[in-house]
């Protein structure tokens, strides 16, 4: 993998950004890809606008090309309160990776690793020892690629998650 750069994103990458979604969104339409997202519903441009505005939207760019886009915080979503966490963390020292997304043509060339990487050295930085993401039941890439990143799930468990129904929302923790 080619020299990249990993930043906090501001508004001159909403369009990047949106278009990312917009491809995985047509990539999940057409077969080529299985993540349980829904176009219109999540994510959407709103999500990469508030992320920007909030300050925790990060993008990895190559040769000035927004590639992979992801928001790190440490918001929990209310259902990681019933996760079964093998590592219990005080609120203020977890982590959390949401809403990964590399461009679909760019896939496979390390850069949700490189995400992934750069998440994990974020939050030690800020003092966090506890890393949770979660995913969809159905997007396996995802879930193959963080247990390869030594990611254990906590659980499995159905809700609706940012307005999709019927979801089985898998979390993942990993100590550090």
């Amino acid at each position: 993998m080619d020299r990249y750069l990993i930043r906090k994103a501001d508004e001159k990458d909403l369009d990047s950004i949106e278009m990312i979604y917009d491809r995985i969104h047509d990539a999940e339409e057409s077969g080529k890809l299985t993540t349980g997202w829904i176009r219109g519903i999540y994510p959407v441009r709103c999500t990469a606008q508030e992320a920007i505005r909030r300050e925790d939207m990060y993008v990895l760019e190559k040769e000035k090309r927004v590639l992979a886009a992801a928001i790190i915080n440490r918001v929990q979503g209310d259902i990681y309160a019933q996760g079964s966490w093998k590592f219990p963390a005080e609120s203020e020292k977890v982590c959390v990776l949401h809403t990964l997304a590399v461009l679909p043509e760019e896939a496979g060339k390390g850069y949700g690793q490189a995400m992934i990487r750069f998440y994990e050295s974020l939050a030690e930085k800020t003092g966090c020892t506890e890393l949770r993401l979660d995913t969809n039941e159905k997007n396996l890439a995802a879930r193959t690629l963080y247990q390869k990143m030594g990611y254990q799930e906590a659980g499995i468990l159905p809700t609706v998650f940012n307005g999709i129904p019927d979801v089985r929302l898998v979390l993942l923790e990993k100590q550090i």
